[in-house]
């Protein structure tokens, strides 16, 4: 088969197939008597061999080795062009949020669309300076899926705080996307995205603040209530407590509970939840589920608890000292009940700080 006719069928053009020639990759078995190149069956094979390795993304000197070496093994050549596929793509997709990001941005020059690749380019610096300095610079032109992608990221601190800054600032609305971070397999990103989430204002972020109550990861649920504290939101009390028990963030968790108890049931609530993790009795002698704990306990059985949240009364001593702490600032009539009767209970650091308590209470 001459060359043309080669062409034709395999859809390589003439000029290729002299080029593969010319490096030694297909070499035409014969010669016609006028001197024309003739391909054999063999030699059409080749071709289709060769066509086929280009189109993984080979190498003409790749292909060459793989056709002709005996001992060549394609699984590190083949895990090496995995590699480069996936860098290429990584490439592109990134590409293509940015030419989004731009168009998002609406500009209406080359000026404005130069402005928002230069902080664009910054956000993702390698210099937290230069990060920082993007943040805090960022206006409108910034589409908010690259701030919150970026705070996501973020590891510096103080860097996060601007970006933080600049999502609340902006006014758009990246809490949809925040609220896809907290379900982020990685922890880290999932703390950025409620604390994020935490510093913005308004009905949606405070809702997702209430699901979040509920989250498995207790770093997420700690944060949610946290922030939901000192926005009045009870539902935020079990997960409060529960940190207190934990010692995680226990002394925040107090202040919050503490500006919860704005009115007496609420107060009342506050104090039921925090003795019923004190354990039962507090006095020798005290038959179990006498005294403040047995209407408290009930009383958090009332008022329920978000699902996953333990309510089993707690005996570890430290636990005990932090929940009796926490009676401090929880004014009314059952966290005082409850101080009297921790006053006598049988952990001496447990009635010594409520007695302490007691009289701070008497004094103002």
């Amino acid at each position: 088969m001459l060359i043309g006719e080669v062409a034709r069928r395999s859809g390589v053009s003439a000029r290729m197939l002299r080029h593969y020639e010319s490096l030694g990759l297909l070499r035409p078995s014969g010669r016609t008597g006028s001197g024309y190149r003739e391909y054999s069956g063999e030699d059409i094979r080749r071709i289709f061999h060769i066509e086929s390795l280009r189109s993984l993304g080979l190498s003409l000197r790749e292909i060459g080795r793989a056709l002709d070496d005996p001992g060549f093994t394609p699984s590190a050549l083949v895990d090496d062009l995995i590699r480069q596929t996936r860098e290429r793509i990584a490439a592109e997709t990134d590409l293509l949020t940015r030419l989004r990001r731009i168009d998002a941005a609406e500009p209406a020059g080359w000026e404005d669309v130069l402005q928002v690749v230069a902080v664009l380019q910054a956000l993702g610096s390698k210099s937290p300076a230069a990060r920082q300095r993007a943040a805090l610079s960022a206006g409108d032109e910034v589409p908010v899926e690259a701030l919150v992608e970026a705070v996501l990221r973020e590891t510096e601190p103080n860097v996060a705080g601007a970006l933080r800054w600049a999502l609340a600032r902006s006014g758009a609305d990246g809490t949809a996307l925040l609220a896809k971070g907290l379900d982020s397999p990685v922890a880290a990103v999932r703390e950025r995205a409620v604390r994020c989430l935490a510093e913005l204002a308004g009905d949606e972020p405070t809702a997702h603040l209430r699901d979040a109550l509920a989250h498995p990861d207790a770093v997420v649920r700690g944060h949610a209530a946290l922030a939901l504290g000192t926005r009045g939101v009870a539902d935020a009390i079990p997960v409060l407590v529960d940190m207190i028990v934990d010692g995680r963030n226990d002394t925040d968790a107090a202040d919050a509970l503490s500006v919860l108890a704005s009115d007496t049931a609420t107060a009342d609530r506050i104090a039921d939840g925090l003795v019923s993790r004190l354990g039962t009795g507090t006095r020798p002698g005290t038959p179990p589920g006498a005294g403040a704990g047995a209407g408290a306990a009930q009383r958090l059985h009332e008022v329920g608890r978000p699902a996953g949240h333990s309510t089993r009364g707690t005996t570890e001593a430290p636990a005990r000292v932090r929940l009796t702490q926490s009676l401090a600032d929880i004014p009314g009539g059952t966290a005082s009940r409850a101080l009297i009767e921790l006053s006598q209970d049988a952990d001496r650091a447990v009635a010594v700080t409520a007695t302490y308590l007691l009289r701070l209470r008497d004094a103002q």
